[in-house]
């Protein structure tokens, strides 16, 4: 039945990839399973034709994990798959991102991709297999896509032999990798960077991404392969978004000389104003709506006006890019590698347990950190075991920040991309869960956005985990440096980038690290793709701005506060026997929850015998971490307890040593001398001194008051005894 079916197979990195078209999803435009392992992902893509009056490339990317394709299924009270998780969102920019470029100028179809994960093998993941998949289906389809790229993972192991980078490494091989590195490029270059890592330098870096790239090579030939078997003809548009000749000069002779002295303003705001106002007198002046001849008039002067929108836009980044090239003097006066005017302040709200607010010209956040215990942590719950998160950073962009009205609501993909870009940023930074036992979650708050929100929250976050008294690593600051370039070679590299010079340039290139290394970077191009040395030179760039930046953050605080905030909880840890959990806990949980109500104090036990308790009150805490110890103490013969008689019997008491842990004191052992009755000696609910004589194969422990009695008689007649 499937005789048309193609595939087109390739070793990368010790295991088969397999690209194969024409069994299943025949009635999309492209359609390709991609299968890596056992890890299989379902890629399509449809087009459209484009919605009346749109302006912009309406390109949807969709990635779904079914909890089928690890044999589970969803967790929560409905059991079905719903709204996509923070993964999945990731996922979906990761496609977006590198292949959105790569379409032709004025193209405005509508395209879908849609991306469904069929099988998870635990091992192989399947974001990069989403990706490289989304560009094989468009490679195949009628779309013209100027691809294809490839997108892969690199880690980094530290062996005997040194450290080595793997490619495209298994779930189990991350879990050492000190770097986890996607990047996405094509023949010419590569078009997208995504960094988390551990203070690994910038040669330790650029091996990784050259390590990448032959590999790219190698699946964009695999891809070319697979659309000499099944490819379609490409098929543009009857017409592109693009203004005609016509408006465009006319346009260019109504308002270049004004524009291009609004270009001047360095502020923000009075720019924005000015070039508005210029665009509103040029359409007012040239570009009317005709409204008193026939409907063909007025439908020409409507499309006339709108083209004359897209073609001040384009002058408009045509001078700005000009500006820049030819005098090297930047929107808003600074030199190529000039950073903005810096501000930090830690301690900037009083009740959280850390805060800051970090500016950079007109970019402005508030971060704050608040410390948790485990009950705090993040649950994830995917196609991969369940894990818990013990860090999480949170960025919120609100339109005011940008002097803007428009809808609230929840967090869009850009907001969930920017938390995410931070926090892979600073988690390299942050100490082990042995170190500094608590659960942290810092939010960014932009209070003010003109370029690099991102690399503010980065700054601002390592502020306010030192004010929290977290023991970070070391300084982090990220900083964004972006590109200009023209059709004869000529380019320039600016540091420190605001909005328009992201929106007009060639690329925004974030860089976040400390004095000795990188911990995150993100890569987004509005060109075609940047070479291995242009890579190189613009990490080399950015790591002077960073080490600027971090100069000014340590001028605010040097160092992590010695304590936290006496608002934040305080957590005490110890390790217990691992098989003396089960009596910590008690029958049902009543031990632990007793402990619990009793002292006011959250407890967390984990599997090796780690306890964490936390409590604002130092000395609950003190009490029951003692309680616990107490508990859960080896009993061992010679120890000297105070312990509660608990019950009595005709031939002896039996004492409370701790919680759950009882002995029995004989009637001999109880005094010096004959006793007749128990109770002449001891009551129940007396607190007496005992000591361990005996701890038998079975565990039951035999204790002695007489012999606690001997040994202070002794020690007090040593002290009484007569110098010679």
């Amino acid at each position: 039945m499937f005789t048309d079916c193609i595939t087109v197979s390739r070793e990368i990195g010790g295991r088969t990839l397999t690209m194969e078209t024409g069994k299943i999803g025949r009635q999309a435009g492209g359609a390709v399973i991609i299968t890596y392992g056992e890890s299989i992902v379902m890629c399509t893509c449809v087009r459209a034709n484009p919605r009346e009056g749109l302006d912009f490339f309406p390109l949807t990317v969709d990635y779904r994990e079914r909890a089928s394709a690890a044999g589970k299924f969803p967790g929560g009270f409905r059991k079905r798959e719903g709204a996509p998780s923070e993964r999945e969102i990731l996922t979906m920019r990761m496609i977006d991102r590198p292949i959105r470029p790569l379409f032709p100028d004025g193209f405005v179809d509508e395209v879908l991709i849609q991306c469904l994960t069929l099988s998870h093998d635990q091992e192989n993941d399947t974001d990069i297999l989403a990706c490289i998949g989304s560009s094989a289906c468009l490679a195949i389809s009628d779309i013209p896509f100027e691809g294809p790229i490839a997108t892969v993972r690199v880690g980094r192991l530290h062996t005997e032999q040194g450290p080595q980078y793997v490619i495209n490494p298994t779930v189990t091989q991350m879990e050492y990798s000190d770097l986890d590195l996607v990047v996405a490029g094509h023949k010419d270059g590569m078009n997208m960077i995504e960094l988390g890592a551990a203070e690994v330098d910038e040669a330790g870096v650029m091996g990784a991404i050259e390590f990448a790239d032959k590999f790219v090579k190698e699946i964009v030939g695999m891809i070319d392969e697979l659309v000499g078997k099944a490819g379609k003809p490409k098929v543009m548009p009857k017409t592109l978004y693009l203004p005609s000749d016509e408006v465009s000069a006319k346009v260019a002779a109504a308002c270049e000389k004004e524009l291009a002295q609004a270009r001047k303003i360095h502020g923000k705001k009075e720019r924005n104003n000015t070039i508005n106002e210029i665009q509103a007198k040029m359409l007012d002046s040239h570009f009317q709506i005709n409204t008193s001849g026939n409907v063909d008039a007025w439908q020409k002067s409507v499309k006339d006006r709108t083209m004359a929108k897209e073609a001040f836009k384009r002058l408009d980044e045509k001078l700005t890019r000009k500006q820049v090239l030819d005098t090297g003097a930047r929107t808003d006066g600074r030199g190529l590698t000039q950073i903005r005017p810096l501000t930090s302040q830690v301690g900037f709200i009083p009740r959280t347990h850390g805060s800051a607010l970090f500016q950079r010209g007109e970019t402005q956040a508030v971060v704050t950190c608040t410390l948790g215990t485990g009950k705090d942590e993040q649950i994830i719950d995917g196609l991969l075991p369940e894990y818990s998160k013990k860090f999480t950073h949170h960025y919120n962009f609100p339109p005011f920040s940008t002097g803007e009205v428009k809808k609230v609501g929840s967090p869009g993909r850009r907001e969930i991309g920017h938390g995410a870009l931070a926090e892979r940023s600073l988690l390299g930074i942050l100490p082990s869960a042995e170190e500094f036992p608590y659960t942290i979650r810092l939010v960014s708050e932009i209070m003010e956005s003109n370029g690099s929100t991102s690399q503010a929250s980065v700054c601002g976050g390592c502020l306010a985990l030192m004010d929290a008294g977290v023991p970070i690593k070391a300084t982090c600051a990220g900083i964004s440096v972006g590109r200009f370039s023209d059709d004869s070679g000529r380019e320039l590299y600016v540091t420190d980038i605001i909005g328009e010079e992201d929106f007009y340039g060639d690329m925004d290139f974030k860089v976040a690290g400390t004095r000795d290394g990188i911990t995150g970077i993100q890569l987004d191009m509005k060109i075609r793709g940047l070479t291995i040395p242009q890579i190189k030179r613009t990490i080399d760039q950015a790591r002077e701005g960073r080490l600027f930046i971090i100069d000014h953050m340590e001028s605010a605080i040097a160092a992590p506060r010695a304590e936290i905030s006496p608002f934040a909880p305080r957590i005490a840890t110890l390790k217990i026997d691992p098989e003396k959990i089960g009596k910590l806990i008690g029958p049902g949980g009543k031990m632990i929850r007793g402990l619990q109500d009793r002292y006011n104090v959250t407890i967390d036990v984990q599997d090796d015998g780690t306890v964490n308790v936390a409590s604002a009150n130092r000395e609950s805490l003190m009490a029951a971490r003692s309680e616990i110890e107490a508990l859960c103490e080896e009993i061992k013969v010679g120890t000297v307890y105070t312990g509660k008689v608990v019950s009595t019997k005709d031939f002896g008491a039996f004492i409370e040593l701790a919680p759950g842990t009882d002995g029995m004191c004989h009637i001999s052992e109880l005094a010096d001398g004959y006793i007749k009755n128990v109770q002449e000696v001891v009551r129940v609910g007396d607190m007496v001194k005992v000591k361990v004589i005996l701890v038998d194969e079975q565990g039951r422990i035999k204790l002695s008051r007489k012999a606690v009695l001997a040994d202070e008689k002794a020690k007090a007649g040593a002290v009484a005894a007569p110098t010679v």
